[in-house]
Protein backbone atom coordinates (compact mmCIF):
# COMPACT_ATOMS: atom_id res chain seq x y z
CA UNK A 1 0.00 0.00 0.00
CA UNK A 2 1.32 3.46 -0.89
CA UNK A 3 2.37 6.02 1.71
CA UNK A 4 -0.32 8.36 0.36
CA UNK A 5 -3.03 5.78 1.06
CA UNK A 6 -1.63 5.13 4.53
CA UNK A 7 -1.70 8.85 5.25
CA UNK A 8 -5.33 9.08 4.12
CA UNK A 9 -6.31 6.17 6.35
CA UNK A 10 -4.50 7.77 9.29
CA UNK A 11 -6.26 11.07 8.68
CA UNK A 12 -9.62 9.32 8.47
CA UNK A 13 -9.05 7.43 11.72
CA UNK A 14 -7.79 10.56 13.48
CA UNK A 15 -10.96 12.38 12.47
CA UNK A 16 -13.02 9.53 13.91
CA UNK A 17 -14.57 8.90 10.50
CA UNK A 18 -15.57 5.56 9.09
CA UNK A 19 -13.07 4.17 6.58
CA UNK A 20 -15.91 2.73 4.50
CA UNK A 21 -18.05 5.89 4.50
CA UNK A 22 -17.50 7.11 0.91
CA UNK A 23 -20.32 9.01 -0.76
CA UNK A 24 -21.67 8.16 -4.20
CA UNK A 25 -24.54 8.80 -6.58
CA UNK A 26 -26.11 7.05 -9.53
CA UNK A 27 -25.64 8.91 -12.78
CA UNK A 28 -25.44 8.37 -16.54
CA UNK A 29 -22.05 8.44 -18.24
CA UNK A 30 -20.76 7.92 -21.77
CA UNK A 31 -18.96 4.60 -22.09
CA UNK A 32 -16.06 6.35 -23.82
CA UNK A 33 -15.31 8.22 -20.58
CA UNK A 34 -14.68 4.99 -18.66
CA UNK A 35 -11.25 3.37 -18.30
CA UNK A 36 -10.64 -0.12 -16.86
CA UNK A 37 -8.47 -0.80 -13.82
CA UNK A 38 -5.41 -2.74 -14.97
CA UNK A 39 -4.83 -4.11 -11.46
CA UNK A 40 -8.29 -5.66 -11.29
CA UNK A 41 -8.70 -9.43 -11.57
CA UNK A 42 -11.30 -8.85 -14.30
CA UNK A 43 -8.99 -6.77 -16.49
CA UNK A 44 -7.52 -7.94 -19.74
CA UNK A 45 -5.54 -5.76 -22.17
CA UNK A 46 -8.07 -4.22 -24.49
CA UNK A 47 -8.58 -1.55 -27.13
CA UNK A 48 -12.00 0.02 -27.62
CA UNK A 49 -13.10 0.90 -31.15
CA UNK A 50 -15.62 3.36 -32.45
CA UNK A 51 -18.88 2.09 -33.85
CA UNK A 52 -17.88 2.83 -37.45
CA UNK A 53 -14.84 0.53 -37.26
CA UNK A 54 -16.83 -2.19 -35.52
CA UNK A 55 -19.45 -1.97 -38.26
CA UNK A 56 -16.82 -2.11 -41.02
CA UNK A 57 -15.32 -5.22 -39.46
CA UNK A 58 -18.75 -6.86 -39.12
CA UNK A 59 -19.43 -6.08 -42.79
CA UNK A 60 -15.99 -7.48 -43.69
CA UNK A 61 -14.77 -4.14 -44.98
CA UNK A 62 -11.91 -4.29 -42.50
CA UNK A 63 -9.86 -7.40 -41.72
CA UNK A 64 -8.52 -8.43 -38.34
CA UNK A 65 -4.99 -7.63 -39.53
CA UNK A 66 -6.01 -4.16 -40.71
CA UNK A 67 -7.76 -3.40 -37.43
CA UNK A 68 -4.83 -4.72 -35.41
CA UNK A 69 -2.39 -2.50 -37.29
CA UNK A 70 -4.72 0.51 -37.25
CA UNK A 71 -5.27 0.32 -33.49
CA UNK A 72 -1.85 -1.10 -32.56
CA UNK A 73 -3.79 -3.88 -30.89
CA UNK A 74 -1.36 -6.77 -31.12
CA UNK A 75 -1.33 -8.58 -27.77
CA UNK A 76 -4.70 -7.07 -26.82
CA UNK A 77 -8.42 -7.64 -27.27
CA UNK A 78 -10.32 -5.33 -29.63
CA UNK A 79 -13.75 -4.53 -28.26
CA UNK A 80 -16.62 -2.62 -29.83
CA UNK A 81 -20.29 -2.83 -30.76
CA UNK A 82 -21.02 -6.43 -31.72
CA UNK A 83 -17.30 -7.02 -32.12
CA UNK A 84 -14.69 -8.74 -29.92
CA UNK A 85 -11.38 -9.79 -31.48
CA UNK A 86 -8.74 -11.70 -29.53
CA UNK A 87 -5.34 -10.45 -30.73
CA UNK A 88 -3.31 -12.12 -27.99
CA UNK A 89 -0.73 -14.74 -28.96
CA UNK A 90 -2.71 -17.63 -30.40
CA UNK A 91 -2.69 -20.73 -28.21
CA UNK A 92 -1.05 -19.04 -25.21
CA UNK A 93 -2.55 -19.27 -21.72
CA UNK A 94 -3.48 -15.60 -21.90
CA UNK A 95 -5.24 -16.19 -25.22
CA UNK A 96 -7.20 -19.12 -23.77
CA UNK A 97 -8.19 -17.17 -20.65
CA UNK A 98 -9.25 -14.21 -22.78
CA UNK A 99 -11.42 -16.51 -24.91
CA UNK A 100 -13.28 -17.71 -21.82
CA UNK A 101 -13.83 -14.13 -20.70
CA UNK A 102 -14.98 -13.15 -24.19
CA UNK A 103 -17.57 -15.94 -24.16
CA UNK A 104 -18.99 -14.70 -20.86
CA UNK A 105 -18.99 -11.07 -22.09
CA UNK A 106 -20.94 -12.00 -25.22
CA UNK A 107 -23.46 -13.99 -23.18
CA UNK A 108 -23.90 -11.17 -20.68
CA UNK A 109 -24.10 -8.60 -23.47
CA UNK A 110 -26.91 -10.50 -25.15
CA UNK A 111 -28.80 -10.58 -21.85
CA UNK A 112 -28.23 -6.87 -21.22
CA UNK A 113 -29.54 -6.03 -24.69
CA UNK A 114 -32.97 -7.44 -23.85
CA UNK A 115 -33.24 -6.89 -20.09
CA UNK A 116 -32.29 -4.30 -17.51
CA UNK A 117 -28.97 -4.59 -15.70
CA UNK A 118 -29.68 -5.32 -12.05
CA UNK A 119 -26.35 -4.15 -10.62
CA UNK A 120 -24.61 -1.33 -12.47
CA UNK A 121 -20.80 -0.97 -12.58
CA UNK A 122 -19.17 1.32 -10.03
CA UNK A 123 -16.59 3.96 -10.97
CA UNK A 124 -14.66 6.88 -9.49
CA UNK A 125 -13.18 10.01 -11.13
CA UNK A 126 -9.52 9.96 -12.16
CA UNK A 127 -9.09 12.87 -14.56
CA UNK A 128 -11.40 15.60 -15.74
CA UNK A 129 -14.24 13.85 -17.49
CA UNK A 130 -12.75 10.36 -17.01
CA UNK A 131 -13.69 7.59 -14.61
CA UNK A 132 -11.98 4.35 -13.62
CA UNK A 133 -13.90 1.14 -13.00
CA UNK A 134 -14.00 -0.02 -9.41
CA UNK A 135 -16.30 -3.01 -9.84
CA UNK A 136 -18.12 -4.40 -12.85
CA UNK A 137 -15.45 -4.77 -15.54
CA UNK A 138 -17.30 -7.59 -17.28
CA UNK A 139 -20.57 -5.66 -17.18
CA UNK A 140 -18.82 -2.63 -18.68
CA UNK A 141 -17.32 -4.75 -21.47
CA UNK A 142 -20.77 -6.26 -22.08
CA UNK A 143 -22.29 -2.77 -22.38
CA UNK A 144 -19.64 -1.85 -24.95
CA UNK A 145 -20.31 -5.03 -26.90
CA UNK A 146 -24.08 -4.52 -26.88
CA UNK A 147 -24.41 -0.77 -27.41
CA UNK A 148 -21.09 0.59 -28.63
CA UNK A 149 -18.46 3.08 -27.57
CA UNK A 150 -20.71 6.17 -27.72
CA UNK A 151 -23.53 4.73 -25.62
CA UNK A 152 -24.73 6.28 -22.36
CA UNK A 153 -25.32 3.98 -19.38
CA UNK A 154 -25.97 4.33 -15.69
CA UNK A 155 -23.12 3.93 -13.21
CA UNK A 156 -22.67 4.11 -9.47
CA UNK A 157 -20.18 6.98 -9.18
CA UNK A 158 -18.10 7.58 -6.05
CA UNK A 159 -17.04 11.14 -5.29
CA UNK A 160 -13.42 9.96 -5.12
CA UNK A 161 -11.40 6.78 -5.12
CA UNK A 162 -12.42 4.73 -2.05
CA UNK A 163 -9.65 4.36 0.52
CA UNK A 164 -9.99 0.59 0.55
CA UNK A 165 -10.91 0.13 -3.09
CA UNK A 166 -9.39 -3.37 -3.31
CA UNK A 167 -11.53 -4.41 -0.36
CA UNK A 168 -14.61 -3.17 -2.20
CA UNK A 169 -13.58 -5.11 -5.30
CA UNK A 170 -13.11 -8.27 -3.28
CA UNK A 171 -16.43 -7.85 -1.49
CA UNK A 172 -18.17 -8.03 -4.83
CA UNK A 173 -15.94 -10.62 -6.47
CA UNK A 174 -16.11 -13.07 -3.55
CA UNK A 175 -19.86 -13.39 -3.92
CA UNK A 176 -19.84 -13.91 -7.68
CA UNK A 177 -19.96 -17.48 -8.91
CA UNK A 178 -18.85 -16.55 -12.43
CA UNK A 179 -15.52 -15.00 -11.44
CA UNK A 180 -12.58 -17.34 -12.15
CA UNK A 181 -11.07 -18.82 -9.01
CA UNK A 182 -7.68 -17.30 -9.77
CA UNK A 183 -9.31 -13.87 -9.89
CA UNK A 184 -10.84 -14.42 -6.47
CA UNK A 185 -7.50 -15.41 -4.94
CA UNK A 186 -5.78 -12.39 -6.46
CA UNK A 187 -8.56 -10.11 -5.26
CA UNK A 188 -8.24 -11.56 -1.75
CA UNK A 189 -4.48 -10.95 -1.62
CA UNK A 190 -4.93 -7.34 -2.74
CA UNK A 191 -7.73 -6.76 -0.25
CA UNK A 192 -5.73 -8.27 2.62
CA UNK A 193 -2.88 -5.87 1.89
CA UNK A 194 -5.30 -2.98 2.38
CA UNK A 195 -6.71 -4.52 5.56
CA UNK A 196 -3.16 -4.92 6.89
CA UNK A 197 -2.54 -1.26 6.08
CA UNK A 198 -5.68 -0.32 7.99
CA UNK A 199 -4.50 -2.46 10.90
CA UNK A 200 -1.14 -0.67 11.03
CA UNK A 201 -2.85 2.71 10.84
CA UNK A 202 -5.10 1.81 13.77
CA UNK A 203 -2.05 1.02 15.89
CA UNK A 204 -0.45 4.36 14.98
CA UNK A 205 -3.46 6.29 16.26
CA UNK A 206 -3.61 4.27 19.47
CA UNK A 207 -6.37 1.86 18.51
CA UNK A 208 -6.16 -1.90 18.96
CA UNK A 209 -5.45 -4.25 16.09
CA UNK A 210 -8.30 -5.81 14.19
CA UNK A 211 -9.29 -9.30 15.25
CA UNK A 212 -9.53 -12.07 12.67
CA UNK A 213 -13.30 -11.85 12.98
CA UNK A 214 -13.21 -8.11 12.26
CA UNK A 215 -10.93 -8.64 9.26
CA UNK A 216 -13.35 -11.17 7.84
CA UNK A 217 -16.23 -8.76 8.47
CA UNK A 218 -14.38 -5.95 6.67
CA UNK A 219 -13.89 -8.27 3.70
CA UNK A 220 -17.56 -9.21 3.73
CA UNK A 221 -16.99 -12.94 4.21
CA UNK A 222 -17.50 -15.52 6.94
CA UNK A 223 -14.76 -16.77 9.24
CA UNK A 224 -14.82 -20.09 7.40
CA UNK A 225 -14.33 -18.41 4.03
CA UNK A 226 -11.56 -16.25 5.48
CA UNK A 227 -9.73 -19.37 6.64
CA UNK A 228 -10.22 -21.00 3.24
CA UNK A 229 -8.71 -18.03 1.43
CA UNK A 230 -5.83 -17.84 3.91
CA UNK A 231 -4.89 -21.47 3.32
CA UNK A 232 -5.32 -21.26 -0.46
CA UNK A 233 -3.09 -18.20 -0.77
CA UNK A 234 -0.40 -19.61 1.53
CA UNK A 235 1.55 -21.07 -1.39
CA UNK A 236 2.36 -19.24 -4.61
CA UNK A 237 2.39 -22.61 -6.38
CA UNK A 238 -1.35 -22.99 -5.76
CA UNK A 239 -2.14 -19.50 -7.06
CA UNK A 240 0.02 -20.10 -10.14
CA UNK A 241 -1.72 -23.42 -10.77
CA UNK A 242 -5.13 -21.73 -10.69
CA UNK A 243 -3.79 -19.03 -13.01
CA UNK A 244 -2.74 -21.71 -15.48
CA UNK A 245 -6.22 -23.18 -15.63
CA UNK A 246 -6.75 -25.36 -12.56
CA UNK A 247 -10.49 -25.84 -12.13
CA UNK A 248 -10.98 -27.45 -8.74
CA UNK A 249 -13.21 -26.51 -5.78
CA UNK A 250 -11.50 -24.42 -3.13
CA UNK A 251 -12.36 -26.87 -0.34
CA UNK A 252 -10.84 -29.79 -2.23
CA UNK A 253 -7.59 -27.90 -2.83
CA UNK A 254 -7.55 -26.68 0.77
CA UNK A 255 -7.67 -30.31 1.93
CA UNK A 256 -4.73 -31.17 -0.35
CA UNK A 257 -2.73 -28.29 1.14
CA UNK A 258 -3.47 -29.24 4.74
CA UNK A 259 -2.78 -32.93 4.09
CA UNK A 260 0.58 -32.15 2.45
CA UNK A 261 1.55 -29.89 5.35
CA UNK A 262 0.56 -32.47 7.96
CA UNK A 263 2.41 -35.26 6.17
CA UNK A 264 5.58 -33.20 5.82
CA UNK A 265 5.51 -32.24 9.50
CA UNK A 266 5.04 -35.86 10.51
CA UNK A 267 7.77 -37.16 8.20
CA UNK A 268 10.27 -34.58 9.42
CA UNK A 269 9.19 -34.24 13.05
CA UNK A 270 8.37 -30.54 12.72
CA UNK A 271 5.72 -28.37 14.32
CA UNK A 272 6.44 -25.21 12.31
CA UNK A 273 7.49 -24.84 8.68
CA UNK A 274 10.29 -22.50 7.64
CA UNK A 275 10.76 -20.98 4.19
CA UNK A 276 12.75 -23.95 2.90
CA UNK A 277 10.12 -26.37 4.23
CA UNK A 278 7.32 -24.42 2.56
CA UNK A 279 9.13 -24.57 -0.77
CA UNK A 280 9.22 -28.37 -0.56
CA UNK A 281 5.62 -28.54 0.63
CA UNK A 282 4.62 -26.24 -2.24
CA UNK A 283 6.24 -28.63 -4.73
CA UNK A 284 4.46 -31.57 -3.08
CA UNK A 285 1.12 -29.75 -3.32
CA UNK A 286 1.78 -29.03 -6.98
CA UNK A 287 2.56 -32.70 -7.59
CA UNK A 288 -0.66 -33.78 -5.88
CA UNK A 289 -2.76 -31.28 -7.83
CA UNK A 290 -1.09 -32.47 -11.03
CA UNK A 291 -2.03 -36.06 -10.23
CA UNK A 292 1.51 -37.18 -9.47
CA UNK A 293 2.35 -39.22 -6.39
CA UNK A 294 4.62 -37.69 -3.79
CA UNK A 295 7.25 -40.08 -2.52
CA UNK A 296 7.68 -39.81 1.21
CA UNK A 297 11.27 -39.63 2.41
CA UNK A 298 12.39 -42.85 4.08
CA UNK A 299 13.11 -42.56 7.75
CA UNK A 300 16.59 -43.58 8.76
CA UNK A 301 16.37 -46.93 10.52
CA UNK A 302 17.74 -46.97 14.04
CA UNK A 303 19.15 -49.56 16.38
CA UNK A 304 17.42 -50.14 19.70
CA UNK A 305 18.59 -51.57 23.00
CA UNK A 306 15.86 -52.72 25.34
CA UNK A 307 15.71 -51.59 28.95
CA UNK A 308 18.91 -52.53 30.77
CA UNK A 309 17.77 -54.43 33.88
CA UNK A 310 20.67 -53.76 36.29
CA UNK A 311 23.90 -51.89 36.87
CA UNK A 312 26.08 -54.93 36.18
CA UNK A 313 24.60 -55.32 32.70
CA UNK A 314 25.11 -51.61 32.03
CA UNK A 315 28.78 -51.79 33.08
CA UNK A 316 29.32 -54.85 30.89
CA UNK A 317 28.01 -52.97 27.86
CA UNK A 318 29.97 -49.80 28.63
CA UNK A 319 33.33 -51.20 29.66
CA UNK A 320 33.66 -54.55 27.87
CA UNK A 321 33.93 -55.64 24.27
CA UNK A 322 30.68 -57.61 24.32
CA UNK A 323 31.56 -59.29 21.04
CA UNK A 324 34.31 -61.18 22.88
CA UNK A 325 32.20 -62.29 25.81
CA UNK A 326 31.21 -65.95 25.86
CA UNK A 327 27.53 -65.46 25.24
CA UNK A 328 26.99 -67.98 22.43
CA UNK A 329 26.26 -65.17 19.95
CA UNK A 330 27.95 -65.56 16.58
CA UNK A 331 28.55 -61.92 15.68
CA UNK A 332 30.46 -62.85 12.52
CA UNK A 333 27.45 -64.50 10.92
CA UNK A 334 25.15 -61.60 11.73
CA UNK A 335 23.81 -59.71 8.70
CA UNK A 336 24.66 -56.19 9.77
CA UNK A 337 22.67 -54.68 6.89
CA UNK A 338 19.50 -56.21 8.32
CA UNK A 339 18.31 -53.76 10.98
CA UNK A 340 15.69 -56.12 12.35
CA UNK A 341 18.22 -58.94 12.75
CA UNK A 342 20.67 -56.64 14.54
CA UNK A 343 17.94 -55.38 16.88
CA UNK A 344 16.96 -58.97 17.73
CA UNK A 345 20.59 -59.76 18.62
CA UNK A 346 20.70 -56.69 20.88
CA UNK A 347 17.65 -57.97 22.75
CA UNK A 348 19.38 -61.34 23.21
CA UNK A 349 22.55 -59.57 24.38
CA UNK A 350 20.76 -57.59 27.09
CA UNK A 351 18.93 -60.71 28.29
CA UNK A 352 22.20 -62.67 28.56
CA UNK A 353 23.86 -59.89 30.55
CA UNK A 354 21.19 -59.88 33.27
Amino acid sequence: MTDKTNDLILATLNNAEQVHSETFEYTSLFLNTIVPDESNARFFPSVFIENKYAKQFSERKLTKLQLTELLEAEGKVILGKGCIINCLEHGSNEWKKANKTIESIIELGENIAISEMIQVPTVYPVNKGQYRILTGHRRFFALLFSFGYDHVAQFKVYDSKPLLHKVKQFQENASREDLPQYGKLQAFLSAVMEIDGLDQARVKVGQRRLTVKEKAKNLGISMGSYDNYNVLTRYSEVIKFYENGLNAPFLKVKKVILDCEAKYKEDHGKKQLNIADKKIVGDNILACLSGNSVSAPKKAQSYKISDIPNLQALKSILFNDVSKLELNIDWKKLDWSNHDAVNRRLVVLVNLLK
